[in-house]
């Protein structure tokens, strides 16, 4: 802190000594609160998303930073910290006619600043207010105290943060000693966010997001390209052109462009940088390895090579720019000057490199950097690799204004998962969320697996971690708190490789216990087990081949507290993509299919029959009732699970017993009064951990086999007429209290509608089918457009039919 007669620089024409910050944890206006904290202000500052390393950078600085709030005036005030809290003040004199300045005490400070994720509403602007203390944006300040001097301006739509940081670089290692506010914090301590020097030049990127640009008139001026963005204060292109063309008209010096963007020069000062050959400042890649690459350089530049320690075409144009820029301000260049640049956080970070994994977390938040950045690292993966990507898009009116861009960029990626947006304090905008976000990527790249849970990033990461391979390249990408999910996500990926082993071992275990009959297989691809042909795979799975190894299964799991699922034919389910954490028991081999006739005209089924054959054997005998089984694509396991039915007919309504296992390996024989049977849904076998191993079925009556062929193809024709033929789990929705899903769906202009793969179908609008490998989160965010737009329709919840193997749908919808 500075003595009180220490002279300080006005800001805003008026003698300012305190100064509280509203965001300061922030990348833009922490690095700036430590400069004016080493210019003499006193800084205080608060917010609701501190990290450790900004707090430790701003603590260092003298920057105080905590949450006490105050309650001297009945207000919570926003100015916490302690050195800055309101004293008591009465109500009184504040609400008298004397002038705030001659109440106020010396614990008010003389200026808020807030930053763009500060709203009015926030409670220091509310305080700030209420006591008429002048509120600022971050640019208007950062204009304000750079006033005066020789202001190197980094701008341009990708790369400020790293270029600032390399020229910064540059010029400590030049001993050039030059301020400067960067806008992020480095790799390491080396040098700290921000800092005064003694040459009357000041380095900082300005940002053109909110329009503050146009507070500014650097010396050099120095933009690293151009993109459309901030689509929510710059309408159009041409909107976001003209703001950078008058801030070059307003430099006082030298431009410095890349040559993609060579038709923005505004005088001869310009000066551009690149690889082509017509480029001012001229530069070739000569050397890539692991620590760096080597920059042959040309034309204006003094040097003919740099050293600088960072990877990718996008990094040596940032070089390029950033030693441009030292050799203009009169710093003398060396080859060395970024040989030991220390990077900056978030910017293509390496979490973790090794033979097995290398994780990366960068800001990218528009699609020319996304789609940079995984260009770059795609040509760094080993053959055996994949590039899977985890992307928090930012802000609502940037994903609804670039998402088919944001698609195209994605699509690079093998893999990716879509975590919802990161707002900004930004109000949702139509056509703006992660969903949107997904339909287009699907539509974009329908053969590239995406994985969006919405509102449940936990979920994303977990399918990420479940997903990785050896020699995988994982990365996060996005501006907003996706770096807190990143590190997070490492120690969940070493859980899940453990857990991986271990069910593994549990295989190995399980295949000893049983007789060479059954099948025992580790991460079972379950989506061609399924109608659907959709979904993930289990993580444990087996084909007992009798009673006595189903009781082992049972057993095998309940010692072990492992989840068991039993699996027909899939014909009323979807698999989530990101599988089962379960054993799946699937009724599969010979001994489960039988079919006998009993005496009495009573029929034993297997649970494993499918009941096309179960119609099938009882038409060869002339048995009749069960002609309404013709075409429901299940076994009898399955449709007792969920009272299949159709064409008015139940298979409860010709259930006589059913001879089922509990989980202890008991068998018994229940009534049907005894399962608590209602419409689709038997709760016996669907809560007590019953599985069904066989039941006695008793006929309508007696006909020729003929007549009965009659009615099945009667039956057939009428499904074919009325139900598509194409992949599908059946009917989707239940349907609601006098009235058909189907009509619902259909009435709301559903048919049709599609996202990725999975398509309303146009025959029957209750189905939902597979039209072009549809994932099962293609079905599942299908499923969440139709219930909202049934609701909005007609007001009306559809309730799902078909299950959701081994999950709740609330957990989804």
């Amino acid at each position: 802190m500075t003595d009180a007669r220490t002279p300080l620089p006005t800001l805003f024409g008026r003698e300012v000594r305190a100064i509280h910050c509203a965001g300061i944890g922030g990348m833009g206006l922490g690095p700036l609160a430590i400069y004016l904290a080493r210019l003499g202000y006193t800084v205080t500052g608060e917010d609701d998303a501190m990290t450790a390393p900004m707090r430790a950078q701003l603590e260092r600085a003298g920057v105080g930073v905590n949450a006490v709030s105050s309650e001297a005036t009945g207000l919570t005030c926003g100015f916490r910290n302690a050195e800055f809290q309101t004293t008591q003040i009465d109500q009184a004199s504040l609400a008298s006619d004397i002038p705030h300045s001659e109440i106020r005490t010396p614990h008010f400070p003389d200026l808020l600043v807030v930053s763009t994720a500060i709203s009015p509403e926030h409670p220091a602007a509310v305080a700030a207010k209420t006591h008429n203390i002048p509120i600022v944006r971050r640019g208007e300040l950062l204009a304000e105290v750079v006033r005066g001097k020789k202001l190197a301006a980094i701008c341009g739509s990708h790369g400020k943060t790293t270029t600032t940081a390399m020229l910064v670089t540059a010029l400590h290692r030049a001993g050039f000693s030059a301020g400067y506010i960067l806008g992020g914090l480095f790799n390491d301590t080396s040098l700290p966010p921000a800092d005064t020097g003694d040459t009357g030049w000041v380095v900082a990127e300005i940002d053109e997001s909110d329009g503050t640009i146009e507070n500014f008139s650097p010396e050099i001026t120095i933009v690293t390209n151009l993109d459309w963005d901030h689509p929510d204060h710059y309408r159009t292109p041409a909107d976001i052109e003209a703001a950078f063309h008058a801030l070059f008209a307003r430099t006082k010096r030298a431009v410095i462009g890349s040559i993609p963007n060579s038709d923005l020069r505004t005088s001869h000062f310009h000066h551009t940088f690149g690889s082509a050959a017509d480029a001012g400042f001229r530069y070739q890649i000569t050397r890539a390895a692991n620590d760096g690459q080597t920059l042959a350089l040309a034309g204006k530049f003094p040097i003919s090579s740099a050293t600088v320690r960072a990877l990718g075409d996008f990094n040596a144009a940032n070089a390029a720019a950033a030693l441009a820029a030292a050799h203009l301000m009169g710093a003398t260049l060396a080859p060395d000057l970024l040989a030991a640049y220390p990077g900056v956080r978030r910017r293509q970070s390496i979490l973790r490199a090794t033979d097995s994994l290398t994780v990366v977390e960068d800001y990218a938040h528009h699609p020319a950097e996304i789609r940079a950045l995984l260009t770059s690292l795609r040509s760094r993966i080993p053959d055996v690799g994949r590039l899977l990507v985890a992307f928090q898009p930012h802000r609502y009116s940037r994903t609804a204004q670039f998402k088919t861009d944001f698609a195209a960029a994605l699509a690079i990626a093998d893999r990716s998962y879509l975590i919802d947006v990161y707002p900004a304090g930004e109000a949702p905008v139509a056509g703006g969320s992660t969903a949107d976000l997904y339909a287009g990527l699907r539509a974009t790249a329908p053969v590239q697996p995406v994985i969006y849970r919405n509102g449940k990033t936990d979920a994303t990461l977990a399918t990420l971690a479940r997903d990785v391979r050896p020699g995988d390249w994982v990365v996060f990408v996005g501006a907003g708190d996706i770096d807190h999910s990143a590190r997070a996500w490492l120690t969940l990926a070493t859980e899940y490789e453990k857990a991986a082993n271990h069910w593994g071992t549990l295989g190995v275990a399980l295949r000893g216990t049983l007789s060479p009959a059954s099948k025992v297989r580790i991460e079972e691809p379950l989506a061609q087990k399924t109608t659907m042909r959709a979904g993930g795979a289990a993580r444990l799975y087996a084909e007992p081949a009798d009673e006595r190894d189903l009781a082992l299964l049972i057993d095998f799991a309940r010692a072990r507290a492992i989840r068991t699922l039993m699996l027909g034919r899939g014909s009323n389910l979807i698999i989530p993509d990101e599988g089962v954490d379960a054993l799946v028991i699937s009724l599969a081999a010979p001994h489960w299919q039988h079919f006998e006739i009993l005496p009495g005209n009573l029929v034993s089924c297997g649970a494993g029959l499918r009941l096309k054959n179960l119609c099938g054997l009882a038409a060869a005998a002339g048995l009749s009732g069960f002609e309404f089984l013709e075409g429901i694509p299940g076994n009898l396991g399955g449709a007792l699970r969920m009272n299949a039915g159709a064409m008015g007919g139940e298979i409860f309504n010709r259930v006589e017993t059913v001879r089922v296992m509990t989980h202890t390996g008991e068998i018994k024989s229940l009534s049907p009064a005894e399962m608590e049977v209602s419409y689709r849904r038997c709760g016996a076998l669907a809560e007590n951990n019953l599985v069904a191993l066989s039941a006695t079925l008793r006929p309508a009556g007696e006909k020729s086999p003929a007549e009965i062929t009659t009615l099945i193809e009667n039956h057939r024709a009428k499904r074919q007429a009325a139900q598509p033929r194409d992949p599908s789990s059946g009917s989707v929705f239940k349907n609601p209290p006098n009235d058909s899903a189907g009509r619902l769906i259909d009435t709301a202009g559903l048919k049709g509608e599609r996202i990725g793969g999975a398509e309303v179908s146009p025959q029957h609008a209750n189905f939902i089918i597979n039209r072009d490998n549809a994932t099962a989160t293609d079905i599942i965010q299908l499923i969440r457009r139709i219930r909202s737009a049934v609701l909005k329709t007609h007001g009306i919840t559809l309730d799902p039919e078909v299950l959701l193997f081994g999950a709740n749908w609330e957990d989804y919808l």
